[in-house]
């Protein structure tokens, strides 16, 4: 089962399952952070679950960037709960230079890029330029 946060990584999600050659579902998830109200703190929550369920499957889930890692590791640790087989992660861009959180199940890595701004492939800038179809540093 691959799994992504939309909307970033939907167009690597894409290309990704096109060029997998095992059967494999696709699934969605929506988070939105908030700030807390104690210290100022960014909380994550999940507004759109997943629409099947993962229990005894391999999940691997698909990230455009990994850059904390506080996403990631929410979303491992809520789906873990439903005890699926394995999971494990994929992302197109990583910098792992700005991790928070050490244990997340990073298995795949396309790049590892210093800290830009990109737009394209699924990273947009205030809604616009996902649709390019390829990275592009905003300076």
């Amino acid at each position: 089962m691959l799994v992504t946060v939309l909307k970033g990584a939907f167009i690597f999600l894409a290309d990704l399952s096109r060029s997998i050659q095992i059967p494999h579902a696709l699934d969605f998830v929506v988070l939105a952070g908030y700030d807390g109200a104690l210290g100022g703190q960014t909380k994550i929550r999940l507004i759109k679950d997943l629409d099947f369920p993962i229990a005894g499957r391999d999940v691997l889930i698909i990230e455009n960037v990994i850059d904390t890692g506080l996403t990631l590791n929410y979303l491992v640790k809520t789906l873990a709960l439903r005890r699926p087989r394995e999971i494990s992660a994929c992302t197109l861009l990583d910098r792992p230079y700005r991790r928070l959180v050490d244990d997340i199940p990073l298995r795949y890595v396309g790049f590892t890029v210093p800290d830009h701004f990109f737009v394209g492939y699924g990273f947009d800038l205030e809604g616009r330029f996902r649709g390019l179809p390829d990275l592009r540093i905003v300076h």
